[in-house]
């Protein structure tokens, strides 16, 4: 179970950082959900993976229990990665419609038109 869960986030991983080099805004977007959903399987599974497991000790020494911390962890991740998702969807169509392109250029039109037009 340990090597699916550890596939799964290398897999998630790989995909994410291969989306976000991308030059173009809607895969950078795709890149990064990979990558907070990666995040999450991993604090997911840094809770243990026990399964019919109680949630909290038990009072008689219950060895074998689920953390709940990184459920509650992964359960805000989630929403602020949403929150996260939805402003750069925003800024990405305002950046499409503003300019009629998604690609991501770091340098402006005028240093991409010619640089000797300075005279």
């Amino acid at each position: 179970m340990e090597l699916v869960v550890a596939s799964a986030v290398g897999v998630l991983t790989a995909g994410g950082v291969y989306l976000i080099l991308r030059l173009r805004a809607f895969p950078v977007i795709l890149g990064l959900a990979l990558l907070s959903y990666a995040v999450n399987v991993f604090l997911f599974a840094t809770g243990r993976l026990a399964i019919n497991a109680p949630p909290v000790l038990q009072k008689y020494g219950e060895a074998a229990y689920t953390d709940p911390l990184p459920q509650a962890l992964v359960l805000t991740a989630i929403v602020i990665s949403f929150g996260m998702t939805a402003v750069l969807v925003m800024i990405a169509l305002g950046a499409y419609i503003e300019a009629d392109d998604d690609r991501i250029d770091m340098t402006g039109d005028d240093e991409a038109a010619g640089k000797d037009s300075t005279a």
